[in-house]
């Protein structure tokens, strides 16, 4: 699959083949799905916390006595049905975290770049930096490259004069491509990266590179041990 390369002027000035292994996969919808759950649940404190009338303070004297005066058999003032009660099956504190194998996550990930992909909502372009950081030149470059909002960009390292200049974007958000996720891939539409970003992407979510054979004076070597 080959994408066309753009500058910051909106010109096509390459060509860039996409690696099939991460851009050519069938959608899953199953598995993205989980990893998008287990991603929104991992974000969860799950520090809530209310008292049962155990751990409320106040006095456990009966507020009056428990017949023969036409009211409610009340205890203490603790009960949760007063106010200042005690909470019934009230929340405690808890984990919400879950779990997901290593595989299932790569998948996730490489199904939905694969998608953005078939769609045609990626746009790469070879650099993306400004001498000073300015809302306009962020502005200009997404005119000139005809970008769908909302719009995720990707930089191949942290780059504090792009994230200014699109700090006052509420459509755009700019994310270092060790940082891919999930969920930011589908809240926003378009994926505009620069090509070293997509370099660090196969890198990383690619197959591993199978290692160089070891040559017979190393196999004698290790044979020897």
């Amino acid at each position: 699959m080959r994408v066309p390369v753009y500058s910051l002027t909106g010109k096509v000035v390459d060509q860039m083949e996409l690696s099939e292994d991460i851009f050519a996969l069938p959608f899953n919808h199953a598995v993205v799905h989980q990893a998008m759950v287990r991603q929104l649940a991992n974000r969860r404190q799950g520090t809530a916390s209310t008292k049962m009338r155990g751990e409320v303070k106040g006095s456990t004297r009966k507020l009056f006595r428990q017949k023969h005066t036409g009211r409610a058999r009340r205890g203490d003032i603790k009960a949760p049905l007063l106010r200042g009660g005690g909470v019934t099956f009230g929340p405690k504190p808890r984990s919400y975290r879950q779990s997901m194998p290593k595989k299932m996550r790569r998948l996730a990930i490489k199904c939905v770049l694969s998608a953005k992909a078939r769609e045609g909502n990626i746009k790469l372009t070879r650099k993306l930096s400004f001498k000073e950081p300015k809302t306009k030149n962020m502005l200009n470059v997404l005119a000139s490259l005809s970008v769908d909002y909302p719009v995720l960009i990707l930089t191949a390292h942290s780059t504090p004069d792009v994230v200014k200049s699109a700090g006052n974007l509420p459509n755009v958000k700019v994310l270092p491509s060790t940082l891919i996720n999930v969920v930011d891939l589908l809240s926003y539409k378009t994926l505009l990266a620069t090509v070293p970003a997509i370099h660090n992407i196969e890198q990383i979510w690619g197959r591993p590179r199978l290692t160089s054979p070891l040559k017979r004076e190393d196999k004698e070597s290790h044979a020897s041990l």
